[in-house]
């Protein structure tokens, strides 16, 4: 450690159910985006099952590369549950009762009208010398010890309903006293652009910035730049990723620029309606109700979003969207004019303000020589016109990656048409 500061941490989460599969370990991802806010490099991840010799192994092994250790899970009442016992002989420390932990224990079960088992106290059972961290979302405390040579283990419960809330309120400040800087990151989220075409677009010395850094994330349907800047006051660290972000936003790059530090496409478009007074419905064939769905799953999306139509076979976009049977005949059903017809068909259905449509060939059957699975026509529409766009996704895809970048691309293109039209109004 230098001046006391952590200088690498270590995660290592318990429980075999996390080796084989039946539980999905989000805790580590969860404790890395937290510690690297603090400042706080991770060096490993780790997954040990519930094994007394293989966890005793392990967690030597982390203290011998890192200073600071993170561990979820073992501290149920069960004989299994052995972290603290572990960490505790490691560091030579006795195990003791903590009456205040046996004491929110046995008032919980009181609580709930539920009989504490007797192994239930083993959960209040704690190293000599242990930081206790209260649990007000379930029966295990948290913990942390620290040896002589000033290396911590933090050991968390494995349930994240309980984990995030105990490690955001107590245990982040715990670790702030001993973190000689924080960092902070704004992120821009991008779509239409590629990974090696955002990057490709920035100038030199914004690429060899060491602080802030900036860098290009590819995920599903879009890429994320981050922002990273680092400093002991977090608010001289905001502002410098606040002058890069004007940087970037003064760029070519902008215009595909859905939002800055919003969790996804679906959170910009409802905002955007709400703050221009706006309804929206979809028209979905090939994305099967997956824009809606989106659109819902954003809290208090109701006074924007009215519902959608999932017009997957031929016949049911003429019944219900009014789409003329010999415009399809014509253009085939994965068309430009189909997709534009979809969206004032759902335009006039749902009586709002702008409509989202698509159509193509998700795959893995379906597709033609010219209109390839993969091929998707998105059309978005008002009561002053509408537009469409062609997408080429690629028939190596599979029909999952086909319908989610479908839904994002909809997404933003009705974010776009809003703004565009906002605009010019």
């Amino acid at each position: 450690m230098k001046n006391n500061c952590f200088e690498r941490a270590e995660i290592l989460c318990v429980g075999t159910e996390l080796l084989i599969g039946d539980i999905v370990n989000t805790n580590a991802a969860y404790l890395s985006r937290r510690l690297a806010a603090l400042g706080i490099g991770v060096y490993r991840q780790g997954v040990v099952g519930d094994n007394p010799a293989r966890l005793q192994a392990d967690v030597r092994a982390a203290l011998s590369r890192s200073d600071l250790v993170i561990m979820s899970g073992g501290l149920g009442p069960t004989y299994d549950d052995l972290t603290k016992e572990t960490v505790a002989a490691l560091f030579g420390r006795k195990m003791q009762m903590h009456a205040p932990s046996l004491s929110r224990i046995e008032s919980y079960f009181a609580a709930t009208g539920r009989v504490m088992t007797e192994n239930n106290k083993k959960q209040a059972m704690m190293p000599e010398g242990a930081v206790v961290f209260p649990n007000d979302y379930g029966t295990a405390p948290a913990l942390a010890l620290e040896n002589e040579g000033g290396q911590v283990v933090v050991m968390l419960p494995g349930p994240p309903r309980e984990l995030e809330p105990l490690f955001c309120e107590q245990v982040e400040p715990y670790l702030k006293k001993r973190c000689e800087a924080i960092l902070v990151s704004r992120n821009l989220h991008i779509v239409g652009m590629g990974e090696s075409a955002v990057e490709a677009a920035l100038p030199r010395d914004i690429r060899d910035s060491q602080n802030p850094t900036v860098a290009p994330y590819c995920q599903t349907g879009e890429v994320r730049l981050r922002v990273t800047a680092r400093d002991i006051d977090e608010a001289h660290a905001s502002a410098l990723c606040d002058l890069m972000v004007e940087r970037l936003m003064a760029l070519p790059i902008a215009e595909f620029v859905y939002g800055i530090d919003v969790p996804a496409p679906e959170y910009a478009l409802v905002a955007e309606l709400q703050r221009q007074g706006k309804t929206i419905a979809t028209a979905e064939s090939c994305t099967g109700g997956l824009i809606v769905k989106k659109l819902t799953d954003v809290a208090g999306c109701s006074d924007a979003v009215a519902g959608g139509a999932v017009t997957y076979q031929t016949h049911e976009k003429t019944r219900l969207l009014g789409v003329d049977a010999a415009l399809i005949a014509q253009n085939g059903v994965v068309s430009a004019p189909v997709a534009e017809a979809m969206a004032r068909g759902a335009l006039a259905a749902f009586a709002v303000d702008v409509a989202i449509a698509t159509t193509g060939y998700a795959g893995p059957g379906g597709g033609t020589e010219n209109e390839p699975v993969g091929t998707v026509f998105v059309a978005v529409a008002d009561r002053d016109g509408v537009s469409s766009r062609r997408l080429a996704l690629g028939a190596f895809r599979d029909r999952a990656y086909i319908r989610e970048v479908s839904s994002v691309r909809a997404i933003c293109d009705a974010l776009a048409f809003l703004r565009k039209n906002a605009k010019n109004s």
